[in-house]
């Protein structure tokens, strides 16, 4: 089920990507909903998505904290 959670949380992520301040919003509910580990592969899925677009970079600070 949790990875579920996982696969929906990138799913929104991906949809909202085109705002960085609605982007850093789903970051941060999904750092309070995930595992510990599916934060981690969030961060990475996240910092490869920035090489794109690169407008959402300040959103890594949610995930580095």
């Amino acid at each position: 089920m949790a990875r579920a959670m996982f696969e929906y949380t990138k799913t929104i992520l991906d949809k909202v990507s085109f705002d960085a301040t609605l982007f850093c919003k789903e970051v941060k509910k999904a750092i309070s909903r995930l595992l510990p580990h599916e934060i981690e592969e969030l961060k990475i899925w996240i910092e490869a998505l920035t090489k794109q677009n690169p407008e959402l970079n300040q959103c890594l600070i949610y995930l580095n904290s």
